[in-house]
């Protein structure tokens, strides 16, 4: 008597993929390594920074208020008596490109209070011992307060042209703009958070923003040209990033004579050595 046949073995139910699929959740994803995991992290920290405007956007409001005075009453005065030699272009034209830095300025200047809220309230030590690094931490805070500072910048520009200053609408001109104001807000946004690092309170460090940040204003090109400075005031313009930075905007919305090239050499140079003093200063917030 001849052997049954074997039953025929049952058809799986998963289908070809499936299998696939299951490593897919069961293995994690290979992390990132080497020179890809900085701005991958500074990227995230960047985008957890701006969320933030989702639910505080009354900043970005009342903060439009101060840049809008300065245009209505000191560039409307000015341009009046022309007490200012501004290469015969309007001084409320002249006043834009500063004013906007000026702004800029005043958003970054004054972030290190925020990581100290941050060491404060105990989000800055358990960021700390993850395996982000300080460099990337810091840069994505620094460069978020460049994307707040942008943002201020449109608003100011869109006050400066309602007041019928003549900037330009070329693309490119205003790519430039925006990488200027970033560069220059990630410096000023690093200086805060170094000099947190060093004092430790909010107390302090809102002292010593507020005694820095009208000296950086005015020993800058912002008002007036570096020329009619005294030579004290002239050294300390050359030697003042926010110098730089109104350059490289007035040459680009206004198309004065520029060196634009020395200007975002200067503002890159800033910016990086801001992010290494706060990176090495980071540590002192957390003990």
């Amino acid at each position: 008597m001849s052997a049954a046949p074997a039953a025929p073995q049952p058809a799986s139910a998963e289908p070809l993929g499936t299998a696939g699929a299951l490593d897919l959740l069961l293995v994690p994803p290979r992390p990132r390594t080497g020179w890809r995991v900085l701005p991958a992290r500074a990227g995230a920290l960047c985008a957890v920074e701006l969320q933030k405007l989702r639910h505080d956007r009354a900043e970005l409001y009342t903060r439009a208020v101060q840049p809008a005075l300065w245009l209505l009453i000191f560039g409307e005065t000015f341009t009046r008596i022309k007490a200012i030699p501004t290469g015969g272009i309007p001084y409320i034209d002249y006043l834009a490109p500063g004013i906007i830095a000026q702004s800029a300025m005043f958003i970054a200047i004054f972030y290190g209070i925020m990581i100290i809220w941050e060491r404060d309230s105990g989000i800055l030590t358990k960021l700390l011992v993850t395996p982000t690094p300080r460099s990337a931490l810091i840069t994505g805070k620094a460069f978020a307060a460049g994307v707040k500072a942008l943002i201020q910048a449109v608003v100011v520009i869109a006050i400066a042209a309602l007041l019928g200053v003549a900037l330009t609408w070329n693309p490119l001109k205003l790519i430039g703009v925006g990488v200027a104001v970033v560069l220059g807000s990630a410096f000023f946004s690093c200086l805060s958070m170094s000099i947190a690092g060093i004092v430790l309170t909010r107390d302090r460090l809102m002292g010593i923003g507020q005694a820095i940040t009208m000296p950086l204003f005015f020993g800058s090109s912002a008002l007036y040209p570096v020329s009619i400075m005294p030579g004290w005031l002239q050294a300390v313009s050359k030697a003042n990033p926010l110098s730089y930075q109104v350059d490289a905007l007035r040459g680009l919305l206004l198309g004065t004579p520029t060196h634009l090239g020395l200007d975002y050499g200067v503002l890159l140079l800033a910016a990086a050595l801001g992010i290494l003093a706060a990176s090495s200063l980071l540590g002192r917030l957390a003990r």
